[in-house]
């Protein structure tokens, strides 16, 4: 399941390019880093791959899923995963209730809830099951985040600083627990962050520059 970008550029409206053609492909498994400062359009390149690139931008290029063409398909369709900076847990769902809701329509009544519990068990947290998402900690949320995101069954995976919240101690326990669930679930994925230390192949980087930051 490979994810391929290919002579990528974003413009806004009335505006140079946020970038020069950018090409580059991630293999099953694999974590592609994009860096650079603020408004050089690392984020939006993670929004025109999930499909929700804002009206004032637009795009050329192309960008494939295992050879499925994805440009031309709803977000919804696309199977893209996405892991933000907060972890956007619902707070009037408890914690099952919370996983559940990311699981497919197909799955119905009963079933819908002991798949969640099923996934909590494997990451040790099922006795959070009934808590609400402010009875967990920080480094819980987090964890439960990116859970909520697996149950989808995404076949990529974008994250968006998903570190930055977090203290230095939780940052690096929680950043190879996400790398290694990337591994375990033969994702390709693509990571914004402005730390290098999130990092995990210098080799597998691009450093976007400024032409006109927005």
């Amino acid at each position: 399941m490979t994810l391929s970008i290919q002579s990528l550029q974003i413009n806004p409206k009335n505006g140079e390019p946020l970038f020069d053609p950018i090409s580059f492909s991630v293999e099953p498994g694999e974590v592609f880093s994009l860096m650079g400062p603020s408004g050089c359009g690392k984020s939006t390149l993670l929004k025109v791959i999930s499909g929700h690139l804002h009206p004032d931008f637009t795009y050329t290029g192309h960008i494939s899923l295992d050879n499925t063409q994805l440009c031309d398909l709803e977000p919804h369709l696309r199977h893209v995963g996405m892991l933000f900076q907060e972890d956007l847990l619902f707070p009037h769902l408890n914690i099952w209730q919370n996983l559940a809701f990311a699981l497919p329509n197909s799955v119905k009544g009963k079933d819908r809830r002991q798949a969640a519990i099923a996934a909590l068990s494997e990451i040790g947290l099922e006795h959070l099951a009934e808590s609400s998402a402010d009875q967990v900690s920080g480094g819980q949320r987090s964890r439960l985040s990116l859970l909520r995101c697996l149950m989808a069954k995404p076949r990529a995976l974008l994250l968006d600083e998903p570190f930055s919240k977090l203290d230095k101690h939780l940052r690096d326990e929680f950043r190879q627990w996400v790398f290694g669930q990337i591994r375990t679930h033969q994702l390709p994925a693509i990571m914004v962050t402005h730390d290098i230390e999130d990092v995990p192949d210098a080799q597998r980087l691009i450093k976007l520059g400024v032409q006109d930051a927005r």
